[in-house]
């Protein structure tokens, strides 16, 4: 891939758009995918500031006779995404609320925002945007104003279409017109008015094509293929341009603005989860269920349920709902304003299901029921399981994978059982199968069949699949593009479906709008073929090529040992561009740029670990700068749906670059700290001038890297001995304490402290030291890491595995208090050394916090506190909710009497070991610390505890906020 393809387009825009303008190989790689299997490099990427610059970026792509693609999430499955074009990327600036009206329940907003975002604007008077789909923490409305989009409850709500009032766009030849209501006269219009020749044209062929629309249109509500031509047909009272817009793929303009109708926010509501023991047998009920009227019908299958299982973060909530183990699920949800209305429904599904003959205490296919769900909480958490159904089922390690194409296929409810077994026998005649979620009661179900779009013979399967899969539609009268759109995978099939009359039809729309095919070519109309292998991610002669990886990958097929199947499991559908919520992903929630989200580094990874960013692409300055701003939070690891840990691969990419340039002198400082630091504790006042001395901190930016804006932590000569550990508490039970580096050079206080609390519970601790009578601690390899120094850190790894070889035979629990190093334990190491002994220390190595509430829950804790009338505010360290660790924190808090513990809402602190310490990438540090945690903490009382385990996260706070933090150690200690 050459690095630019129209140097003359490159200075035009570059020079004529205040927006960001990138045409280098990386970006135009990262936007070269969407979360389809397709992969075409666009020429050049946009993100404009302003609608004038996204209006000038479309006169000069029509001026230098090159396409335009307009761009929001990214997130669409049938390739909308993807083109040889100029991509615009309204997702970064164009994402304002314009106009909001809340008695009139309407408002107007910018193509990029994202629905999530415009949600939350809303809630605080009683609104929401009801077009609630699975995406919705990264679709924007622009988006699903082109796809056409429908959400989980469709049923109540319909679709985008519906909830659509008008929309402003930019058209081919420059002119910016509004869609909206109109008469059949068209008197809205003066007669010189740009747009009223084309609404007259569109309503001249909706007459004209009238019987073939009514005779070939599916009647299902699930129908978003081709342009929808049946709202021009004449006799409609509701006549609206804006339609024509609506679902057309960016293929007719570029929208720059979309009024929206919105509705009052859901009340109450009560869910019942229906357990089926053959999947057949849930498809034939749906039509039954919906008769009670819910506003949702969601399906979930055997095998995104077991995939589920698998995946930490979903895992509790499957515990808590699911029965046995059904062939499949549906879940029911009653919404209506009379809370008692929809427990009286609830309890009418129930015995529904007992007149279909269900009963939890029967045997084979029907044992089965309705398990209530009325907590709200235990609902939103199933809701999250369900909308993350496709990064479910996408989380399969294997080549093969769940492949988009017949995926949104919709069919009258009575025949959607026959539709399902004939589909299924389809899959199992090509040797596959598929799996099956979404939307039951609306009669669309997403079903992929699991394919290796690398083998020739599963592209033909492909075909095959396809093509009677789309003919049972249309015998069905159903719609072959249900929700998701045409894109390359469905506008092939337009003819088969619609008939050649109406496809004509539609290219006359295209024609009238777009004459020189400015806008997105080939969607809709005019497309490829949808299995032409060259538009592919997988193209033919895709491979990987030969890397010396320093992890263990073994999990994921491929080459550097399995390192590129792992990246390959990222599917684009970018549940990492998310704002709030979680963790995931903290740089981009900063910047909100496709480099600095996880999504957008592994298409980076992908690309260059097979070839297609050219030679060295790896270790390349441009792969550095792509990774820079990832903080190795590991929210991925626990977030990402499909597992992407890109904090692991991060260290990969560190190797290999220092094989090939070496360590900087910043990375020695940072990665070689607790070889140094023995050292260093012995003249603290040396080590501390830095802080002290004028100009000795800019000595230290110009030389090593390190802001000037930052104090270093401070040494000190008193630091934890490991002699002093051991000599209390000796008859009770053994627990090994981990002492790292960074509590015990410079705030030992912590390990006094936990030594405290867990001798004044009975245990008798002994410290982890070194097995060969070295001076030098042990330690956990951490810091290395961090600097992609895996060799230094297997070796420190290594010596604490032997130092803890007694320890490890007898199972005894090894405690440590920094949660990045204990982690390491749990992940890392074992991936370094591979070896029977990593393994289960990995088992035994717990936070303090974790170690105290397993020996509470199991009756074994005896630790008399005395009360704490005050607040604590507490923060959790990145990984510890990336393994599931900071709950016991929070649990173990509330061990003490009285006190009030509260949690801060916060993704990473943004330090982040030393991220936060680098003169390039301080003012990412403090921004994100800005995002949700520093702002808590200021406006915390004075007398409230400030709570955080990680020390990078106690710095920030000092810094950013003004205030002391305390680790959990420190609380317990002074309440015994």
């Amino acid at each position: 891939m050459s690095e630019t393809l129209r140097p003359g387009l490159e200075r035009r825009v570059k020079s004529e758009v205040q927006g960001d303008v990138r045409f280098d190989r990386f970006t135009r790689g990262r936007y070269a995918t969407d979360a389809s299997h397709y992969q075409i490099m666009p020429l050049g990427v946009v993100a404009p500031r302003s609608m004038e610059d996204a209006a000038r970026t479309i006169a000069i792509a029509r001026e230098e006779g090159v396409s335009v693609l307009p761009r929001g999430g990214g997130t669409s499955q049938c390739g909308q995404t993807v083109n040889q074009s100029l991509v615009i990327d309204c997702s970064k600036y164009l994402n304002r609320i314009v106009e909001l009206d809340v008695e009139g329940r309407r408002c107007v907003v910018e193509p990029g925002i994202v629905l999530d975002d415009l949600n939350r604007a809303l809630k605080p008077h009683g609104l929401w945007f009801p077009v609630d789909i699975s995406t919705a923490s990264r679709a924007t409305i622009g988006g699903m104003t082109g796809n056409n989009s429908c959400g989980a409850r469709s049923m109540r709500y319909g679709n985008t279409r519906e909830n659509v009032i008008s929309v402003n766009a930019i058209l081919a030849d420059g002119n910016t017109a509004t869609f909206g209501p109109v008469s059949p006269g068209l008197t809205e219009f003066p007669p010189a008015s740009p747009i009223r020749g084309l609404a007259s044209d569109l309503l001249a062929l909706g007459a004209r094509e009238a019987g073939e629309i009514e005779a070939r249109f599916p009647k299902v509500q699930r129908r978003v293929g081709g342009y929808n031509l049946d709202a021009f047909l004449p006799g409609r009272n509701d006549l609206n341009l804006a339609h024509i817009l609506i679902g057309s793929e960016g293929t007719l303009g570029l929208t720059t603005q979309v009024e929206l109708r919105l509705a009052p926010l859901l009340g109450k509501r009560a869910v019942g989860a229906c357990h089926f023991g053959r999947f057949y047998d849930a498809m034939d009920a749906a039509q039954h269920i919906v008769k009670l009227q819910p506003i949702g019908v969601e399906l979930i299958d055997r095998t995104m349920i077991e995939l589920a299982r698998e995946i930490a973060m979903f895992r509790p909530t499957l515990d808590r709902f699911v029965r046995g183990t059904p062939d499949a699920i549906l879940l029911v949800e009653f919404g209506e304003e009379d809370y008692d209305e929809n427990l009286r429904r609830l309890k009418r599904l129930g015995e529904l299901m007992g007149d279909l003959g269900y009963a939890w205490s029967h045997a084979g296919v029907k044992q089965g029921g309705v398990v209530e769900i009325l907590d709200p909480a235990l609902q939103a958490q199933i809701t999250e399981v369900r909308t993350s159904g496709l990064n479910i089922m996408m989380s399969m390690k294997e080549e093969g994978k769940p492949v988009s194409f017949v995926e949104d296929c919709a069919v009258p409810l009575e025949h959607l059982a026959d539709y399902t077994a004939r589909l299924t026998a389809v899959f199992e005649k090509h040797g596959t199968r598929g799996t099956w979620y979404a939307h039951a009661g609306a009669g669309c179900l997403h079903v992929r069949p699991v394919l290796n779009l690398r083998l020739e013979k599963d592209v033909n399967a492909m075909r095959a699949i396809a093509e009677e899969a789309f003919a049972m539609v249309r015998d069905y009268k159903g719609s072959h593009s249900g929700e998701h759109g045409d894109g390359i995978v469905r506008s092939e099939f337009h003819e088969f479906m619609f008939g050649p009359r109406l496809v004509r039809a539609f290219e006359e729309v295209k024609a009238r709008f777009d004459p020189d095919g400015l806008f997105n070519p080939g969607k809709i109309v005019h497309a490829p073929k949808f299995d032409d292998a060259t538009n592919f991610r997988f193209k033919p002669g895709y491979r990987g090529e030969d890397i010396a990886t320093k992890l263990d990958w073994s999990a994921w097929p491929g080459a550097g040992g399995g390192f590129q199947g792992a990246v390959e499991m990222c599917n684009n559908n970018g549940a990492c561009r998310k704002i709030e919520g979680g963790v995931m992903c903290p740089s981009y929630r900063v910047t909100r740029d496709e480099r600095d989200v996880t999504r957008g580094r592994a298409n980076s990874l992908r690309l260059a670990v097979t070839g297609q960013l050219g030679p060295d692409a790896l270790t390349s300055d441009e792969m550095a700068e792509t990774m820079k701003l990832c903080v190795s939070c590991k929210a991925c690891r626990r977030e990402c749906p499909t597992g992407v840990d890109m904090a692991r691969m991060k260290i990969e990419v560190q190797a290999a670059r220092a094989a090939r340039f070496g360590f900087s002198l910043r990375d020695r400082l940072v990665g070689w700290l607790p070889r140094y630091a023995p050292y260093a504790a012995m003249v603290p006042w040396l080590m501390n001038a830095r802080n002290a001395v004028p100009g000795a901190a800019w000595l230290s930016e110009r030389i090593a890297g390190l802001s000037a804006r930052r104090t270093l932590p401070r040494w000190r000569r008193d630091v934890f001995p490991d002699a002093d550990a051991g000599m209390r508490g000796e008859q009770g039970r053994t627990v090994v304490l981990f002492a790292d580096t960074f509590n015990r050079y410079f705030e030992r206080e912590n390990l006094d402290a936990a030594i405290a609390v867990l001798t004044a519970a009975g245990y008798s601790v002994q410290v982890a030291k070194p097995a060969d009578g070295a001076k030098r601690p042990l330690c956990c390899g951490r810091t290395f890491l961090s600097v992609g120094a895996a060799d230094q850190a297997r070796a420190e790894a290594q010596r604490t595995l032997a130092a803890l070889a007694p320890f490890v035979e007898q199972g005894v629990p090894m405690i440590g208090l920094e949660p990045s190093c204990i982690l390491s334990f749990r992940d890392e190491i074992p991936a370094l050394v591979k070896s029977d002994a990593a393994a289960k220390l990995a088992s035994l190595a717990l936070t303090f916090e974790e170690f105290l509430l397993r020996e509470h829950k199991a009756g074994r804790l005896d630790l008399k506190l005395k009360p704490m009338p005050r607040r604590a505010l507490v923060h959790g360290h990145c990984h510890q909710k990336a393994f599931d660790a900071f709950a016991p924190a929070q649990a173990v808090l509330k061990l003490v009497p009285e006190l009030a513990v509260e949690i801060v809402e916060s993704s990473c602190c943004g330090m982040a070991g030393a991220f936060g310490y680098g003169a390039d990438t301080v003012d990412v540090s403090l921004a994100m610390g800005e995002l949700s945690l520093l702002p808590a903490v200021r406006k915390a009382p004075e007398d409230a505890i400030i709570v955080a385990d990680g020390t990078s996260c106690r710095h920030q706070i000092r810094d950013g906020a003004g205030r002391d933090a305390v680790h959990v150690a420190r609380v317990l200690a002074e309440q015994l």
